[in-house]
Formats: C-alpha cells, structure tokens, sequence
C-alpha cells in the first residue's frame, strides 16, 4: 500500500512528516531517477507552484533533488495546476511538478506529478517512486547535475491555450463577471484572461501574502463572492480554488452551482452538437442522483469513478470520452486539457451564457437535486476507524434503512485525515437522522 501518495499526490502540513524539505528533496530525488532510467539524451522537468509561504521551500528542495539525479528543471513560478500538465507537454519535459494542496489552507501544501504526456501519475508510477524514496537512489555524477533556469511566460502560454478553447470571435463584451481567485495560483491569469474577452471584471481574492489562499475566499468558501455579485450587480460569479483546477459557479443572486450542475450543462450542450465523444459522462461516486436522472432523460450514459480528477481521467482515457469531473468543481475537458481546469470550466459557462442569451441564473438549474448530505468525522494520525465492530455495524443498519429510497458512501480522505459520510435520500428527515448516526459512531470509535 501506498504511504506517501494519497489520490492526488503527496499532501500534508508542511514542516511535518511527509511534507518536509528533506523529504522533498528525496522525493524530487527518486522521481528524478524514475524518469531518467534509460541513459543519454537531455531529461527536463517543470515546476509550478501555487502562492503558500512554504511553496519557496519546496520548490527549492525538489529543485535540488532533481538535478542531483540530472534531470535539468524550468521553473515556471506561480501557475494554475492544468498549466503544468499542458507546460510539460509543450515543452517536451519527461515529468512535470505542481506544488500545491488545492482547496487545503495555506499551513498545507502538496507535491503532484505529471508524466512526459501531461497527465498525472498512475497508481503503479507513484509506488514504484515510493519504493525508490525509501530505499535511495543513483546519484549523477559531477558533470551530469542538472541545470535550472526560470520560464518567464509560463501564465502566458496557458492564458491563449484557455482562450483557443472557445468558439473562434467569443467575446464576453457586456458581461459583468466577479473572478475569485482565491489569493492562490491564478490571481493574476484569471481576471487578465475575463478582460481580454471584453468582460467588466470584478476580482476578488487577488492579494496573496503566502498565507491567506483560500481563506475565506474561492471554491470552498463562496459567500465573499456571492456578496460581491450582489453588490456590483455583476451577471455570474466565478470561484476558484488555491491552484485553479476547480470552479463554482454563481448566479446574479448568488446561488452557487457545482460541478454537478456545470457537468450537466456541458453534457447536454455537447449531446446536442455531437461532440460529446461515447455518449456519456464520467464522474465520481459523489455526484448527485438527479444528474444521472437528468442525463438518463437525454439519452446520456454516466459513467461512475472513484473520488479523485484523476480516476476520472484514467475512465475518460480508457473509454474515448472527452467529458468529466467531480461536483467540487474539478471539470475535466480532454480536447483541450489533461487535468481539471477551473479557468477554462468556467470561460465555458459564461461562452453559453453568451450564447444562448440565457442569465447564468436559467443555466445553473439543469436538475433538481436530490437532498445530499455531507459530514465529515476528523480522526488521528495511525486510527482505523472505519475498521471498528461498531462503526460497521453502524453503516449496515443505515445501508439497511436506505434500501431502495437512497444511497449511502462512506469514505477515507485521500487529501485530509478525514472520513467523509454522504447520504442521497428524498425524505429529508431519514437522510439526516441516517448521515448522523453513521457519524455518531465514526466519531465514538475516534475517541475511544
């Protein structure tokens, strides 16, 4: 089993085990030399970063780790994360490396790797690094170390990928837009891409400090822009989270919409043109009933993964389809990206709005949601909660009373020392009392 790898790279507090500058440096170190175990020829790697304080020290240690294995790194600085996938593609680079815990608070930060094709890591990659990080690695020799350089236009380069994107001549002439970046990756890419289409730009969350990214601001947090878009009057929202992958999507009134919504939109758009490549989208076991009921009515096939953009990419990849995501807000386009990309997610939207002539708040309304619930249970490092007697008696009698009215999933965080418990059921009532008691229990088992 993996120790160090989670479902989206390796993440946790930094300056506390594994998200060390020593073990960066082993990190950068190993998957250095698992890039570079066929001899000769010129291996690059590129690193971006989001704005946490602790991104200087880890782009330093891997930085060095790298190169000690001579793997030569461009450093790209502040970038969103689907700019890392679409940078080590275009530039040829054997791996590249985004640093950044997502939607975490500043005190966390993450370590995500791209291979030579743009897209993340697969399960059996990242074990075979785990192996090499425990067990060391190859040094090169004195003449081999790699060199660093700095790309300069990195965020201009992903800027005109995003834009090429959309229809040729959309313009966003007329439309006031509130952008929350979320004092993270895409502070300054995000409102400079809504102006150059002609929107009236409201931004918020654009003063990163190098502690302050996501605080309350961005995807995890919408109320800041919510407010923002009553204020200005503004006709959509767009909030996004520390490294830009994800997207929300407010209204004129503030109403947030997920990705469940946005995905349903998209889907429905492109089934209508022919462009939506296997007739189905791909998405995790959390997104909501009433999106599968909604896509089922149109004739579209939903195809369920586990939690994680990733799995949900490796569906798309092994099925031919070019749609997906989760309901955070990870939406996935593969005719133009290979990760979740928030930025360009969100261009759609307002693309469609400008469209069909429709306000954002008749789009973000594609489906009636059936009532969902989410609570999570936080638990200490080395506990096995989910493994207790009761704790699992606890979710057969809940499964038991579910039957045929709902579905229940209980699941480990792959990013936060949480279990999270989601419920889907119409009776409001059952479905709380059913989530609580599940979490009534987890909560025991963590304190006993």
């Amino acid at each position: 089993m993996r120790k160090l790898f989670g479902t989206d790279g390796v993440r946790g507090t930094a300056n506390t085990h594994p998200m060390t500058a020593e073990m960066a440096l082993r990190i950068g170190a190993a998957v250095g030399r698992y890039f570079r175990r066929e001899a000769g020829g010129v291996h690059r790697v590129v690193i971006g970063k989001d704005t946490r304080l602790s991104g200087y020290m880890f782009e330093n240690a891997l930085t060095a780790g790298l190169a000690s294995t001579g793997m030569n790194v461009l450093l790209l600085g502040p970038v969103p994360t689907p700019a890392v996938g679409l940078m080590t593609r275009s530039m040829r680079a054997d791996l590249g490396v985004m640093i950044s815990a997502s939607h975490n608070s500043a005190e966390d930060n993450g370590i995500k790797f791209f291979g030579p094709d743009g897209f993340k890591l697969s399960d059996q990659a990242e074990m075979e690094i785990e192996e090499m990080v425990a067990t060391g690695v190859r040094l090169a020799q004195a003449h081999n170390i790699g060199r660093v350089r700095r790309v300069d236009d990195a965020r201009f380069r992903y800027g005109e990928r995003v834009k090429s994107s959309l229809t040729r001549g959309l313009r966003l002439d007329g439309l006031k837009v509130v952008v929350d970046c979320a004092n993270g990756a895409a502070h300054r890419t995000a409102p400079e891409i809504l102006w150059e289409l002609g929107a009236d730009v409201v931004p918020i969350g654009t003063s990163p400090d190098g502690l302050n990214i996501n605080r309350g601001c961005g995807s995890t947090c919408p109320r800041t822009a919510a407010e923002a878009v009553v204020a200005h009057g503004a006709d959509v929202g767009i909030c996004l989270d520390g490294d830009a992958d994800r997207v929300i999507v407010l209204d004129e009134h503030g109403t947030v919409a997920d990705g469940d919504q946005i995905m349903a939109l998209l889907a429905a758009r492109w089934a209508a043109e022919g462009q939506l490549q296997g007739g189905a989208l791909v998405a995790t076991v959390m997104s909501n009933l009433g999106l599968e009921r909604f896509l089922g009515d149109r004739g579209i096939g939903l195809e369920r993964t586990a939690v994680g953009d990733r799995y949900v990419v490796e569906r798309m990849r092994e099925g031919g389809f070019n749609l997906g995501g989760e309901q955070s807000g990870h939406i996935v386009m593969s005719d133009f990206s290979t990760t979740g990309d928030g930025l360009m997610a969100g261009l759609h939207f307002l693309g469609e709005m400008m469209r069909s002539g429709q306000p954002s708040s008749e789009l973000v309304r594609q489906f009636v949601p059936v009532p969902q619930l989410l609570k999570n249970v936080r638990f200490a490092k080395g506990q096995t909660p989910l493994d207790t007697a009761s704790v699992q008696s606890a979710i057969a009698e809940a499964e038991g009373v579910l039957n045929g009215t709902g579905r229940l999933l209980i699941r480990k965080s792959g990013t936060e020392p949480l279990i999270r418990v989601m419920a889907e059921c119409e009776d409001e009532a059952l479905l709380e009392r059913t989530v609580d008691s599940v979490v009534e229990a987890v909560a025991d088992a963590v304190q006993a």
